[in-house]
């Protein structure tokens, strides 16, 4: 990942969807070579010179202030994901290299995961930026099985969605969950674009899935902070579930993650059933002697 070029992609791509009309620039006859806004457009509604902008968008960001980034994410009517993401993109230029971090957490304090245990009835786990599963409650463990049972761990669900196959059947809405994936991705490359793991990621991904790569090429950001998610488990059938997405101010780069059935719901009844399931699998395992 190039810093310069993300921002440059980023803000090409959102000029190109705004015509003049919905900037509420009168309409010229003629054929307008360029997809959108031009730049000199931008500039002017944004209240910067032309050269200041083209310096913008060819990606230094380095010295901006807040108040043109807001000028620049209204004319270009960027949404709350979208202008959060500037504004990351923003700070990643101007950090200094001692504030720059460079590697994804790779573990979660022993208090995290009492916390994960004391949930019983929903499954819970903590993701990092680049979506590891670092640490999960037992139902959490039973949910997502086929992601923590894989070969290479920790479990990630990224790469599971992109280059598992299992992926097409265990989520009920796949091009929906591919989107959302790429698109927390490519927030968490904005604010972290100096994270190796991360990059190290998205670049595996991007060779080995067609799917991702022209998806990651579309720059589309989201929040993911809550919803509905809809799985097939392969032990207990359909589920839908709500989900909630909590960052951990404690711990920088780090998500609490919960899923939670709707009460009196058949996917209430599923939860409860994998919740037996797992705990069956737990004291099979436990009670498997020692070969030693």
């Amino acid at each position: 990942m190039s810093l310069p070029d993300d921002v440059r992609d980023f803000l090409t791509s959102r000029r190109a969807k705004i015509t003049p009309e919905h900037a509420g620039l009168p309409a010229y006859g003629g054929r307008r070579r360029v997809a959108g806004l031009r730049r000199e457009e931008v500039a002017l509604l944004a209240g910067v010179s032309v050269d200041y902008y083209n310096r913008l968008e060819r990606g230094n960001l380095r010295g901006v202030s807040e108040s043109v980034l807001d000028s620049v994410a209204r004319v270009l009517q960027l949404d709350e994901a979208e202008h959060t993401h500037l504004r990351g993109l923003a700070r990643a230029a101007n950090a200094a290299p001692a504030k720059r971090r460079r590697v994804s957490p790779r573990s979660v304090r022993p208090s995290l995961q009492r916390l994960l245990d004391t949930m019983t009835e929903a499954a819970a786990g903590i993701l990092n930026h680049r979506l590891d599963i670092l640490a999960a409650n037992r139902l959490g463990h039973a949910l997502y099985s086929d992601v923590l049972g894989e070969a290479e761990q920790p479990g990630n669900l990224a790469r599971f969605a992109f280059l598992d196959p299992r992926s097409r059947d265990f989520y009920s809405d796949w091009e929906a969950t591919a989107a959302d994936t790429v698109a927390i991705l490519r927030s968490a490359a904005g604010s972290n674009p100096y994270d190796q793991d991360l990059s190290d990621l998205i670049g595996e991904l991007s060779t080995r899935s067609e799917h991702f790569r022209s998806r990651w090429a579309a720059h589309h950001v989201r929040f993911h902070r809550t919803g509905t998610k809809r799985l097939h488990h392969s032990v207990v059938g359909d589920l839908a579930l709500s989900f909630e997405a909590m960052d951990l101010s404690s711990d920088p780069g780090l998500v609490l993650l919960a899923y939670t059935a709707e009460a009196g719901s058949t996917s209430e009844d599923g939860l409860r059933m994998l919740a037996s399931w797992a705990a069956t699998q737990e004291h099979h395992t436990s009670r498997i002697p020692d070969e030693h």
